[in-house]
């Protein structure tokens, strides 16, 4: 089966009519960020602000036209809604023509929080792969390594970075205006899990998560900071959009497991990324190797080297593996992560190994990646 090109994504998708409007989502200039590679489509559906709570069904549709167009393997369709003044027709031709070129220009988005020189994104497709964990340990391992360094918890509907750096109470403010980050293992940190009860359920919707995220962001007293790591929430929705198109993000780390069930997701966040035109600095194997602590015998109860099969395929880096270590998860639930309470150990050294390649990625400027998309 032929491999499906840009040509034919648009064809495609050119069946999907606007409702209101009674044209096809390609004519009115929808569809944005489109990346084709080996049959892996990736698109945001782009329409104005006041709309976005009620398009859900437009993606959709499109995700749908996309996937049954031959050779494609996978769609990943984003909806995005930041434009001012709303979507407006494109003249005759605009979009018939794509190509990858360069390094890619980000789109219009703010700087940063103000005194923090590289935020970075630890983020996963699917739950349940141990993302904060690698979060918190990246984090503590970076300030090991003489970087000044803060660790954002923006999974609003599950934060666990409390729990897993030791910390209680709330955050105060001195100014009245800016929130005090909490302190622990050499960390400023924040996280709405310090306002709520460990057991209360965030029961919000989507623009509520997209202000909370922001305010985390930006009304709080980070400065100054080489490194803002920031523990996404799973999946490929508004909390990264957010991220994504207000601030400069430096790279995106993606975190899986090998198995095959996890690398799709972990494929759907690398696409998303690279659609809002974000680098992705690499892929990171979680839970990769178990050793038995009785018999020192090496078991790959995940499945073994997926990630790094998913990178090479994909043309992105593969960072590193991380153990299934009995340490590792009583460390996380004691608050005392194992980069902080044993640094030396093997288990520490595999966090550290990833930082270090994660720092001179950074420090490079080699991690925008993603091709810029240039229409004509």
């Amino acid at each position: 089966m032929a491999i499906a090109t840009a040509e034919d994504v648009l064809t495609a998708l050119k069946s999907v009519k606007e409702g209101a409007r009674g044209e096809d989502v390609v004519a009115l200039g929808l569809i944005q960020g489109l990346v084709v590679k080996d049959g892996h489509v990736s698109f945001a559906v782009e329409v104005a602000p006041e709309e976005g709570r009620t398009k859900e069904p437009l993606r959709i549709a499109c995700e749908k036209a996309v996937l049954a167009a031959p050779g494609v393997r996978s769609v990943t369709a984003v909806l995005t809604a930041h434009r001012h003044g709303g979507p407006q027709p494109r003249r005759a031709g605009l979009n018939a023509q794509m190509r990858a070129e360069g390094t890619p220009q980000a789109g219009p988005r703010a700087q940063g929080p103000e005194g923090v020189g590289a935020v970075i994104a630890v983020a996963s497709g699917k739950g349940g792969v141990g993302k904060s964990t690698i979060a918190v340990n990246l984090a503590i391992a970076l300030r090991g390594l003489g970087k000044r360094v803060g660790l954002l918890d923006a999974d609003i509907y599950g934060p666990s970075v409390p729990r897993m750096l030791g910390l209680k109470g709330k955050p105060v403010s001195k100014d009245g205006k800016k929130l005090e980050p909490m302190d622990a293992w050499g960390l400023k940190a924040i996280s709405i899990g310090f306002m709520v009860e460990e057991d209360q359920p965030m029961i919000w919707r989507g623009p509520m998560v997209m202000t909370a995220i922001t305010q985390l962001l930006n009304d709080v007293a980070w400065a100054p900071l080489d490194v803002l790591v920031v523990d996404m929430p799973p999946g490929t929705g508004d909390a990264q959009l957010t991220l994504a198109q207000r601030v400069s993000l430096a790279g995106a780390v993606i975190v899986s497991t090998p198995q095959d069930i996890a690398l799709i997701d972990a494929r759907k966040a690398l696409a998303m990324f690279k659609t809002t035109q974000v680098p992705v600095l690499g892929i990171v194997e979680n839970m990769s190797t178990f050793v038995c602590p009785h018999c020192g015998r090496e078991s790959h109860i995940f499945g073994h080297g997926g990630a790094r099969e998913t990178a090479a395929k994909l043309g992105c880096d593969f960072l590193g593996e991380i153990p299934l270590h009995i340490a590792i998860r009583e460390t996380s639930d004691g608050g005392t992560p194992i980069t902080a309470r044993d640094p030396q150990s093997s288990q520490a050294k595999a966090f550290v190994a990833v930082a270090e390649k994660i720092l001179a990625k950074l420090e490079a400027g080699d991690g925008r990646t993603a091709p810029r998309i240039v229409m004509e």
